[in-house]
């Protein structure tokens, strides 16, 4: 595939903003949140701030408000997407989410396949090893990506890939050192002092880079540190000594990082271990399905924010507890074989008793076509072509298609009479009789009326594809006075789940301000 297929060139002649890139001893130390939190720090200083990851893998994503494709001929706008990590990122510097923030999307289908999106656009499907060769091709459009960031802003923050020291994939790196050499970046090394190893782990990477790549990096920062600072200045000094890279500053750990979104499984490990070591007392369980292909699953978060909810993720081989309240199925990027995989948990015999016993079922996107009657893939987007039964507990069909459909919401909501916003990502078409029983009644600031999702008629059976939508303070009391019933008292009406994000943010910024010297990161910046 030839550059020019791939992207339009963006102007030259420009002024550039400064770059920093901030690369990892590993995933999940925590260069997504840094990057966040630098982020909202820069801004509150004045600065015109924009985040950017060259390559994002992940089933989290958001809509954009742009794409690297024609805009209709109706003037409509195209919508493309992001990682959600790099949307987080977005919001921290109060910018409009663009395809130039993430313009590699890599979304798994299963364990070596995954879809590639490219600048906001599905670029196709590719294995692991294809990838592998589709990559250096890509590079021109990451590139013109970061450039046109850098057009627009004083600062752009760039962040690795995982860990930066995978030798074995440098020939072919877009988004660590690879696309620090070809961009000269400077390099800031984010180590995590919470898994233990952090001199080895730095010290790897020193060892592992090129003489060129070791100049690259104007020193190390170790995260998510707790105790005395004076018990790790010893390894600080070995690791200057050994490496010649200064030691910018111990990021202390921030407990607000569990009330932020979170970018992937990795992150949904420890959020799930750390809900269900101690339960809170609750009016209302919700049990979450972990699905194989998980996506999206931050769409509880508002949920799992109310004190009077106790949200539980069922794993793999447990049964659904009879205890549950509701049971949600979340969001997936396959759904037919995530409709198998939860059929051999015997999920599908647990649903149909829990909604006999007269519990309720909410299904997100994906969730949403595995409650119908079949979900079928006739072009095999998602994997073999074929049909496959749903569950059978909506009046529903669905067909998978080619085109993708993103669009941003913000509309009322005539049923609980409250605003709602969020977005629409999926690439099936649904249809069937419960679609006349709309979950949500959207009326759009134009004046034009949009039914959205499904109701069974018994009422208990609901899906929408509509992610984010419990993000809506008043439509979240709304559904829970309704699923709780009389004297049920569960939303907490003080909680404003979007201000609550806002407050986090901003108070790791101010935590950075203290960890950090940020005159001197910003300094380091070209």
């Amino acid at each position: 595939m030839s550059q020019a297929a791939l992207f339009t060139p963006a102007p030259t002649g420009q002024p550039l903003g400064r770059c920093l890139m901030v690369q990892g001893t590993a995933s999940d130390v925590g260069k997504s949140l840094l990057v966040a939190g630098l982020c909202r720090a820069y801004t509150k200083r004045g600065l015109r701030v924009l985040p950017f990851k060259a390559q994002n893998m992940s089933n989290n994503a958001a809509v954009t408000v742009d794409a690297d494709a024609p805009t209709p001929a109706d003037g409509s706008p195209v919508r493309g997407e992001i990682g959600r990590a790099q949307a987080l990122q977005a919001r921290a510097c109060r910018a409009e989410r663009s395809v130039h923030m993430n313009p590699v999307l890599l979304k798994p289908e299963n364990d070596i396949d995954c879809q590639v999106v490219l600048r906001g656009r599905v670029l196709g499907r590719a294995s692991a090893s294809d990838y592998q060769r589709l990559k250096p091709g890509l590079m021109p459009a990451v590139l013109d990506s970061l450039l046109r960031l850098r057009q627009q802003a004083d600062l752009v923050i760039v962040e690795g890939a995982g860990s930066g020291g995978e030798h074995y994939l440098r020939p072919q790196d877009i988004s660590n050192m690879g696309l620090a050499e070809a961009a000269n970046l400077p390099v800031l090394l984010l180590a995590d002092e919470s898994r233990g190893g952090v001199t080895a782990a730095v010290l790897g990477h020193h060892l592992l880079w090129s003489s060129s790549e070791r100049a690259r990096v104007v020193g190390f920062v170790v995260n998510k540190f707790r105790g005395d600072p004076q018990v790790f200045a010893p390894a600080a000094d070995t690791i200057e000594a050994a490496t010649g890279w200064p030691m910018r500053g111990l990021v202390r750990w921030f407990d607000g990082a569990r009330r932020l979104p979170q970018e992937d499984s990795l992150a949904l490990d420890a959020v799930t271990a750390r809900r269900q070591a101690v339960p809170k007392p609750s009016v209302l369980t919700v049990a979450v399905l972990r699905l194989s292909r998980v996506a999206n699953f931050d769409d509880l978060d508002p949920l799992a924010a109310e004190p009077g909810v106790n949200l539980l993720w069922v794993q793999a081989g447990e049964p659904i507890p009879r205890s549950a309240d509701v049971v949600l199925l979340p969001g997936s990027k396959a759904t037919r074989t995530d409709l198998a995989f939860l059929r051999a948990q015997g999920w599908d015999h647990d649903l149909i008793a829990h909604v006999r016993q007269g519990g309720h079922v909410v299904g997100i996107c994906g969730g949403l076509q595995m409650l119908g009657h079949t979900v079928s893939d006739p072009q095999g987007i998602e994997g073999p072509p074929g049909d496959t039964a749903g569950l059978g507990l909506l009046a529903i069909q669905t067909v998978i298609g080619d085109t993708k459909r993103l669009a941003d919401i913000d509309a009322l909501d005539l049923v609980s009479g409250s605003r709602v916003t969020g977005f629409e990502m999926h690439m099936g078409r649904t249809t069937g009789p419960d679609m006349a029983r709309p979950w949500l009644q959207l009326v759009h600031a134009q004046g034009q009326a949009t039914p959205e999702g499904a109701v069974s008629a018994s009422g208990r059976v609901m899906g929408t594809y509509l992610h984010g939508v419990f993000e809506a303070d008043g439509f979240r009391r709304h559904w829970l006075g309704r699923v709780a019933g009389e004297g049920g008292a569960l939303a907490d009406a003080a909680l404003s789940y979007q201000r609550r994000v806002e407050d986090n943010l901003d108070a790791y910024a101010a935590q950075l301000e203290n960890d950090l010297d940020l005159d001197a990161l910003f300094a380091l910046g070209r």
